[in-house]
């Protein structure tokens, strides 16, 4: 989630472009139908058996294919609650284990009078203010759902169900990183389907102003950002990463949303940051961090925002074989890029890892 206003409450693993480097290829169509992305039906797969005769012929780099390039789901649900942090409701969370190809889809438990499954997708973004929102065509909206999906992609969860009794997902302590753990204590299960990756062919930008995002090709999944702020507790910060999981569980996962106290009242006028607090946020007045156990990094700002384009970027559907630059980016921005990526089918292309086996979307 972006910084927001906050009221003070007292009280690397190799990456799989290494992995495959000598013996496997680029494989797959360039996709020329943007709605496949909400489709599962227009997704094609590989049998794990075909998938499991070729790792077993490459030897001990195929078996790594075998556990780095299927598709996973939960082994069990993962069971949670939580304030929203703009609308202050306490919901509760349940992520449950989901069928292959399925992606990531939000279930509106409280909604009972029309459609209450909202799957994610880059064209199901509606807002973008202060967080990520998605909403299906029946106007069943979900909304702060970009550090949940920074932690599924990161941790390797291609598929699952997230059913909730309210209209935005818990912030937690405003990182990704109680959602890290929420899922290992769920355990992932392999299914029978192979993981595809969006390859960057060609770079792809998105510029409003001074604020800009972009895609170019890369070997393996990296991330740039800079901010720049006028507080001193901030000021301009900047970090580029290589981006796997164990990268994210150490560099990103744990760093929070942040907000500036003097914005607050405006903020809640707009129904927002009603469940904002210190507890969730790192609230700055001034150049003054104004929690009390101070930052977890120096650099934590523009970590978070980088953790925030990462689950942005998730509402592709898979995930991104490219390098993201990100300069004073927010969600809009990032998912301008997103609408202007799939707008340009020339740009990328799905990418699996086992060629001989590969299907045409």
């Amino acid at each position: 989630m972006e910084g927001y206003g906050a009221v003070p409450k007292p009280a690397r693993h190799p990456s799989f472009a290494l992995i495959l480097n000598g013996f496997l290829a680029v494989s797959g169509e360039t996709l020329r139908n943007r709605k496949c992305f909400a489709a599962a039906q227009h997704r094609a797969y590989l049998s794990s058996w075909d998938v499991a005769a070729f790792a077993a012929a490459q030897g001990p780099r195929g078996f790594a294919l075998r556990a780095q390039e299927y598709q996973h789901t939960l082994q069990g649900p993962a069971i949670f609650a939580g304030v929203g942090v703009h609308t202050g409701e306490y919901i509760r969370v349940a992520v449950r284990p989901a069928p292959a190809g399925s992606g990531v889809v939000f279930v509106r438990t409280d909604v009972a009078d029309r459609d209450n499954r909202v799957p994610v997708s880059g064209e199901a973004v509606t807002k973008t203010q202060l967080g990520t929102v998605v909403e299906n065509a029946a106007g069943v909206s979900v909304s702060t759902i970009e550090h949940l999906m920074a932690a599924l992609v990161m941790l390797g969860v291609d598929n699952a169900t997230v059913e909730l009794d309210g209209p935005e997902m818990p912030i937690m302590d405003g990182s990704a990183e109680p959602f890290v753990q929420i899922l290992d204590r769920a355990g992932r299960r392999r299914q029978d389907a192979v993981r595809r990756y969006i390859e960057i062919l060609e770079p792809i930008a998105f510029v409003d102003g001074d604020k800009s995002a972009t895609l170019k090709p890369s070997d393996e999944f990296e991330i740039a950002f800079e901010i720049r702020f006028p507080s001193a507790a901030i000021g301009r910060q900047y970090v580029d990463l290589p981006m796997d999981e164990r990268a994210f569980r150490s560099e990103l996962a744990d760093c929070r949303t942040f907000g500036f106290l003097h914005e607050v009242e405006a903020l809640r006028a707009m129904g927002l940051a009603r469940g904002g607090s210190m507890e969730n946020a790192v609230v700055i007045e001034g150049d003054r961090i104004l929690n009390p156990e101070g930052l977890r990094r120096p650099d934590e700002f523009v970590r978070h925002k980088a953790l925030d384009a990462i689950g942005d970027l998730y509402v592709l559907g898979a995930p991104i074989l490219g390098r993201f630059e990100g300069v004073l980016a927010g969600h809009a921005v990032n998912n301008q890029l997103v609408r202007a990526l799939l707008a340009s089918p020339k740009s990328w292309r799905y990418r699996t890892l086992v060629p001989e086996f590969a299907e045409a979307v």
